[in-house]
């Protein structure tokens, strides 16, 4: 068929593209060859822009079981098990739809870990909307939070943690990034690799309709004044029909009849055949006649391309069809035969015997287009980190304390995450909003702990230094748990990489998150890049969210956020710090600004100060432990108090504030200064604990008390803050529904 410029375009294809398409063919390709180049080709699935950064990241470890290049990693957790897991984003679905676009997020990364051979058995969340003062952004956050809860607790996978952030950037582009975590006896794992000429492969689950067409091309593009039209390309989920089908997965799994098995994800049909045969250096031969179907009337083209929910790949050892259909029908599933691999390396799809399409597999995998676009640092920085404090009035220490805690990016979750289920399977030990997100592994002394973690505004003032943060932030919020980190994913949200400041800002990014693994011995096992998160030419901060997991020896030693005895002493590990306000929450939401250096990062203190941490809980000398960001130290010292009743009294040594005397006590308060966590220790085992800091070269200070019933904050011996906790957590506990409840009003 001859294509015009106009056809291209529509598949996100570009003229130099068309040449290498024809030049893998040797002729014109039909037009459902050029649909699936265009999904296998896209930003989405190929990672065009972003391969060659991503190829720098540490990868390899003692305890790596599977790394990138499969559906997810797989870490060693002991015992003969292994923790598998990953984190994916749906943001463009879930600002065309918020309920199904966040929905059908949870479904797929469900699959991605069932796919592995393991049972899901926690899931996080990584969430960036706009300002819900507007209707808009409370809409765009009801809809995505009911989406995530209405499949997972649906589907019976608790939601235990995860992080939501606001900012303007993320009106028109919200982030909906899903992690999920599964155990598996290690010796279990499962590929998703076709090998066998001659085995047959099954289609698995739900019927294919034309909902998600493209999904994976509209997912690689800018969204504009016309995106409303590409509501269709949203998929439809249903999380009942995804437990029949993890079920049935997970039993046929058991038996030596698989070979291989996928997830028809992004690019559906396509993307589980070529990637599979392609795994496995074989070919796939596929009649698309056969694929069940519950729209009449569907194309080669359509059935190809769809990306209709809760549906899988599975190629079969030949001879043991009957007890693979048997175990399908059993669950109330059809498996249906529609082809076989074969020796030709080649995907190859057929309807009612004709051949629409015949192209070599490594041309959309291996052979996709990788790009090393152009770089260039943003005019903007030279400015946006200059910070002339003296320019500004501080208002008092309690004021700007009350305005934090109301801010929604620190306030209490509780509205978002009372609406997942969070106990479903009796795993979890710590509740979201408490810690780390922490689940017993059962039948062993041991647990995990999770955490999804990422700082824009860091990332917006020094790329490589903002992602170096996130990485740190992420395990320390894991240490804290007491769980050493031994696993890392990523999702790497930024603007469109075409435009040489936000390729240069995912680089950077890209170089930090490096730096901060191989320092800290976390090694990267998948993840996922999202990219072209721009409307009308205006692009999110550059986000990258990183997902840890580590591992607790002991699961009843697990620590937690809040106090939890009078009289315990309050220590502040890592440091006074420098008081550093750039790109703070406090510049941000008490002067409205984005401006100055993030803090600095000494990432071998960090280690030793995580280590300490993992060996305070195992010891049991920590009570309780609380990562030092967001906010501050007064946001954490009153965080730390909250859902405990119990009050505090400290005394902090004012930081110096260069050229702004005004701001010794902003800085002191409120600066964010890396690498700081503070715990409350028994009286008794206070010396024990220092020590033993001091051993390991982690500054500590016993600065206070726990108890009372209200919170008392000195500088340098001077009261500064002095206020009723009960008033402190009113306004923390109650900040997002106080929004919602004003528009019901």
């Amino acid at each position: 068929m001859a294509i015009d410029s106009a056809v291209l375009e529509r598949h996100g294809l570009t003229q130099d593209e068309y040449a290498r398409i024809l030049e893998a063919l040797g002729r014109e390709p039909t037009l459902t060859e050029l649909g699936i180049y265009s999904v296998m080709w896209s930003e989405h699935c190929s990672y065009k822009s972003s391969r060659v950064h991503l190829k720098t990241l540490p990868t390899a470890g003692s305890r790596v079981l599977q790394g990138p290049g499969e559906n997810a990693g797989a870490v060693d957790i002991g015992g003969g098990l292994a923790a598998v897991f990953k984190i994916e984003s749906h943001n463009h679905p879930s600002f065309i739809e918020p309920y199904q676009g966040a929905a059908t997020g949870v479904g797929g990364i469900i699959r991605d870990i069932f796919t592995m051979g393991a049972r899901p058995i926690a899931l996080l969340n990584s969430l960036r909307f706009g300002s819900i003062e507007h209707a808009a952004g409370r809409r765009l956050l009801a809809g995505v939070v009911a989406g995530i809860a209405g499949y997972g607790n649906s589907i019976g996978v608790p939601t235990v943690g995860g992080e939501v952030e606001f900012d303007e950037s993320y009106a028109g582009n919200p982030l909906v990034n899903v992690f999920c975590l599964g155990v598996v006896p290690a010796r279990d794992i499962v590929l998703a690799s076709a090998s066998g000429a001659g085995n047959p492969v099954y289609y698995v689950g739900a019927k294919t309709g034309r909902d998600g067409i493209h999904g994976a091309t509209m997912a690689s593009a800018e969204f504009d004044e016309s995106s409303a039209e590409k509501r269709p390309a949203v998929q439809v989920g249903d999380p009942f029909m995804e437990k029949l089908l993890l079920e049935a997965c997970l039993e046929v799994m058991r038996t030596d009849a698989l070979v291989g098995i996928q997830d028809m994800g992004a690019a559906g049909l396509t993307c589980s055949t070529c990637e599979m045969g392609s795994r496995g250096g074989a070919g796939i031969e596929i009649d698309v006649a056969h694929v069940p179907q519950r729209e009449t009337g569907m194309t080669p083209y359509e059935i190809m391309l769809s990306e209709s929910q809760e549906r899988m790949l599975l190629v079969v050892h030949r001879g043991r069809e009957a007890e693979v259909e048997r175990i399908f029908e059993r669950w109330d599933l059809h498996a249906v035969r529609i082809g076989e691999v074969t020796a030709t390396g080649r995907l190859r799809v057929l309807h009612r015997g004709e051949v629409v399409a015949d192209i070599p597999n490594r041309s959309l995998t291996d052979e996709a287009p990788v790009y090393r676009r152009p770089i260039r640092e943003p005019a903007y920085l030279a400015d946006a980190r200059t910070l002339a404090l003296d320019t500004l009035s501080p208002p008092s220490p309690t004021d700007a304390l009350y305005r934090l805690l109301a801010y929604p990016g620190i306030a209490s979750k509780r509205w978002v995450y009372r609406q997942y289920d969070h106990m479903v399977r009796t795993n979890t030990l710590v509740p979201p909003g408490m810690g780390a997100g922490t689940v017993r592994i059962k039948d062993t002394p041991r647990a995990l702990a999770l955490s999804v973690d990422g700082n824009a505004r860091f990332v917006y003032l020094d790329p490589a230094q903002g992602a170096r943060l996130a990485v740190a932030e992420a395990a320390r919020n894991v240490a804290c748990a007491g769980a050493l980190p031994i696993g890392a994913t990523n999702c790497l949200n930024f603007g469109n990489p075409e435009r040489p400041e936000i390729m240069w800002q995912l680089a950077q990014a890209v170089e930090g998150i490096g730096d901060a693994c191989r320092a800290l011995d976390i090694p990267i096992t998948g993840g996922n890049v999202s990219l072209y998160n721009e409307t009308d030419g205006r692009a999110i901060l550059p986000t990258p969210v990183l997902g840890v997991v580590g591992l607790l020896e002991h699961a009843d030693r697990v620590v937690s956020r809040p106090f939890k005895a009078a009289g315990d002493a309050i220590v502040l590990l890592g440091g006074w710090g420098d008081g550093e306000l750039g790109g703070s929450a406090y510049l941000k939401v008490v002067h409205g600004l984005l401006r100055g250096r993030p803090p600095a990062l000494d990432l071998a203190r960090e280690r030793a100060l995580q280590l300490l941490l993992v060996e305070g809980a195992t010891e049991r000398l920590c009570r309780s432990a609380h990562d030092c960001s967001e906010g501050g130290l007064a946001v954490t010292l009153v965080e730390s108090c909250f859902d405990s009743g119990l009050g505090l009294e400290v005394d902090l040594p004012a930081a110096s504030a260069p050229d702004a005397p005004a701001f010794r006590e902003p800085a002191t308060l409120f600066g964010e200064s890396a690498s700081r966590v503070v715990v409350s220790v028994d009286a008794a085992h206070l010396d024990g604990l220092l020590a033993r800091a001091a051993a390991a070269g982690v500054p500590a200070a016993a600065i206070g008390w726990t108890g009372g019933d209200v919170v008392r904050i000195r500088l340098d011996g001077r009261l500064v803050v002095d206020e009723r906790l009960a008033s402190l957590e009113a306004a923390w506990a109650t900040a997002i529904e106080r929004r919602f409840a004003r528009t019901a009003a």
